[in-house]
């Protein structure tokens, strides 16, 4: 069984900066990637970033620019968000997510609990 544990999340005056964690733990193996998504009520999770363990990262247009994924999802199975020029819109809960295989070689699929990020003056 493979845990996901946000951190970070709170209260924040637009154009702020606030710093996920996501910490893995449990029967891993290897992990293949790592994640971000935000949710806000009444819509669909919306996928924020991705960090592959050859380091590769990608981002949604949303926060290209502004957001910056970066862990060592290899090793250490941490996984950091850094969130800069915050905006209203960004408020949401956000969520950690990770694909790998666990210690029996079983493919796992894993979100955390999520963080609540409040962008508001």
């Amino acid at each position: 069984q493979v845990q996901l544990v946000e951190s970070g999340g709170g209260l924040v005056q637009p154009g702020g900066s606030l710093r996920l964690s996501c910490a893995a733990s449990g029967s891993i193996f290897s992990i293949i990637s790592m994640d971000w998504y935000r949710q806000t009520p009444g819509h669909q999770r919306e996928w924020v970033a991705t960090i592959i363990r050859d380091g590769t990262t990608t981002y949604a247009d949303s926060v290209k620019g502004r957001f910056t994924i970066s862990g060592d999802i290899a090793a250490e199975f941490m996984l950091y968000l850094q969130m800069n020029s915050l905006k209203p819109e960004d408020t949401a809960v956000y969520y950690c997510h990770a694909v790998g295989s666990d210690l029996t070689w079983t493919d796992f699929d894993s979100w955390g609990q999520g963080t609540q990020v409040l962008v508001s003056s």
